[in-house]
């Protein structure tokens, strides 16, 4: 069987699979969604074990540091697995929930109903947590699911899917509800994409080149995860204390991530108070700063941040600074510069705030926050399949009603249009 064939005999399994998960009650979704937190737990060696397949040969192949911080598993990063299943286990099922019923002069009654999106396409890169993530939101939300992940977590991948494929059929859902792209040729990608007549929507999850692949090729409506060029502005009324903990903490908690900051913008009325006490614990931590001519003339050991600098997301402990004259001018950096995923605002102003949150148009916009809690596990959507950086059809943290759409119903009693 060649490429195609291989691949529309997947898209055709997951539409089967999805008629079957549309019509299935909650408690059979959590069933399985235990069923497969069980066998996670139960198999927590074997994932381990392929986990660390994957890593040794992401070392041999020169994989940087934070590609290999994102593909790691380890016994913590497991139980957040399980936990965000459970997690989505908990929530509300959207599917057939009616809202906004009315009646209409004539009579009839019009409202919505919530309803999946029938097979959702996931590529991504490099984070294996992203395959029990998916698969849990999909299935809750009554999606079958095709995934793709990338060659560096093949072993990975595969063993998680075989505790989502037992799970499901344990629970007596069809296996195939979840299904996990097993080659690592490129060329399947190209296949997914166009598969139009089985698939509903693609979400990719990865690199700039991937995403723009994915929107100039697809044939299937895209939901994109773009890359997080993320702010943190500390305001000239912010609480010094208060400043240094969240911009510390949204840069160093952790690098690799897409909600970590990589720009920290600073009101010149207060930079001299903050920036020593904040570069201090940011050198002691590791993190490379890279600053504008005024930073540097606060901290002259500071090398010269570029014009590339202010668009770069690192993705490592590297942070450029950049002191600006006021407000305005920080939300023109951020338009300018943001890739529209999460920015925040230090400061005590509640008026400035306001504007902050009114003026910045990215998904997620903060007030006296790290931007790293730009995640669908801290918003309360339990696991998330991305961070939509589109306005259509999802923003922000996408969980299950992301996952959904609407469809119109209406309630007669043999009424006719007159």
């Amino acid at each position: 069987m060649d490429l195609q064939e291989h691949m529309l005999r997947i898209g055709k399994l997951a539409r089967e699979a999805a008629k079957i998960l549309a019509k299935t009650p909650t408690k059979i979704k959590n069933q399985a969604l235990e069923a497969i937190a069980q066998q996670l737990e139960q198999q927590q060696a074997q994932l381990l074990v392929a986990n660390a397949k994957d890593l040794e040969t992401g070392q041999a192949k020169g994989l940087d540091s934070a590609l290999l911080d994102r593909l790691a598993l380890n016994n913590s990063r497991i139980a957040n697995l399980i936990e965000g299943l459970y997690q989505v286990l908990a929530l509300p099922d959207p599917i057939g929930a009616i809202t906004d019923l009315n009646y209409r002069p004539s009579g009839i009654q019009v409202g919505k109903m919530r309803v999946p999106l029938g097979v959702v396409g996931i590529i991504y890169e490099s984070r294996p947590n992203v395959t029990a993530d998916a698969a849990a939101l999909c299935l809750k939300s009554g999606n079958a699911t095709i995934l793709r992940g990338g060659s560096e977590s093949i072993h990975s991948n595969q063993a998680i899917a075989q505790c989502i494929s037992t799970g499901l059929q344990l629970a007596g859902l069809p296996g195939t509800a979840v299904q996990v792209i097993e080659t690592t040729d490129r060329a399947a990608v190209g296949e997914l994409i166009r598969m139009d007549q089985y698939v509903d929507v693609i979400i990719p999850r990865g690199g700039k080149d991937l995403i723009k692949r994915i929107s100039q090729e697809a044939r299937i409506p895209v939901i994109k995860h773009l890359h997080g060029v993320c702010h943190t502005y500390i305001d000239d009324q912010a609480d010094l204390d208060k400043a240094i903990t969240v911009a510390y903490n949204a840069k160093t908690q952790r690098y690799g991530t897409c909600n970590t900051m990589e720009t920290l913008l600073v009101a010149v009325g207060i930079a001299a108070q903050v920036l020593p006490p904040l570069a201090e614990k940011y050198q002691a931590a590791g993190v490379e700063l890279r600053g504008c001519p005024a930073t540097q003339a606060i901290l002259p050991e500071l090398k010269a941040a570029t014009p590339v600098d202010w668009d770069t997301e690192y993705l490592a402990p590297i942070l450029s600074i950049r002191i600006v004259k006021d407000l305005d001018a920080a939300i023109e950096h951020i338009g300018q510069h943001s890739s529209q995923h999460t920015d925040a605002i230090i400061t005590e102003n509640w008026q400035r705030a306001r504007r902050f949150l009114t003026e910045v148009d990215s998904s997620s916009v903060m007030v006296n926050a790290s931007t790293r809690f730009a995640d669908g596990f801290e918003y309360g959507l339990g696991a998330e399949i991305g961070i939509s950086t589109d306005k259509f059809h999802a923003r922000g943290p996408v969980g299950l009603e992301g996952l959904t759409s609407q469809k119109f119903i209406v309630l007669g009693d043999g009424h006719i249009r007159q």
